[in-house]
């Protein structure tokens, strides 16, 4: 059986929606990647699978963000770990969550257990926005619903 990058894409989809199972960071975690690929996966791989570009990947691993692996030819090498990492930190950046505040969670994970309350911080920050954001966008559908309606349209899912 062959796996397609939408299968990978829609697994990892499922991961970033569930909370995690205990203490372990998110951040960190790869238990939940699909077990059937070809481990390590390349540059170009986990950009098609993360629908971000290799740009983004090399300023990921430039600032900081990700640690990658190099093979023996010098090529990048995405283990379990990098790609859970890359895939929560294109859910942070899709959320509109700005670089640097994502660099100061990372920084704060690779400071250990004890940083656990400011990553918490962090992260509820964010969440409120993402909340607002979310409400915002709602009284937007609803004034262009309006205005659907208005000229005679349907507004029917």
């Amino acid at each position: 059986m062959s796996i397609t990058a939408h299968d990978i894409s829609q697994h990892l989809g499922q991961i970033s929606s569930e909370a995690p199972s205990g203490p372990a960071e998110v951040l960190n975690c790869a238990q939940d990647m699909p077990s059937r690929l070809d481990w390590p996966l390349s540059i170009a791989t986990v950009a098609e699978l993360l629908g971000v570009s290799t740009h983004t990947l090399r300023y990921y691993e430039r600032i900081g963000l990700v640690r990658v692996q190099r093979d023996s030819s010098g090529y990048r090498s995405y283990d379990r770990t990098a790609l859970a990492r890359v895939n929560f930190i294109t859910r942070l950046r899709m959320s509109d969550m700005p670089i640097r505040d994502i660099q100061r969670y990372v920084a704060l994970v690779e400071e250990g257990d004890s940083s656990v309350p400011a990553r918490l911080e962090i992260l509820l920050n964010q969440r409120d926005r993402v909340r607002q954001q979310i409400a915002d966008l709602q009284l937007s559908l609803a004034v262009i619903d309006y205005k659907v309606t208005t000229y005679g349209g349907n507004c029917s899912d």
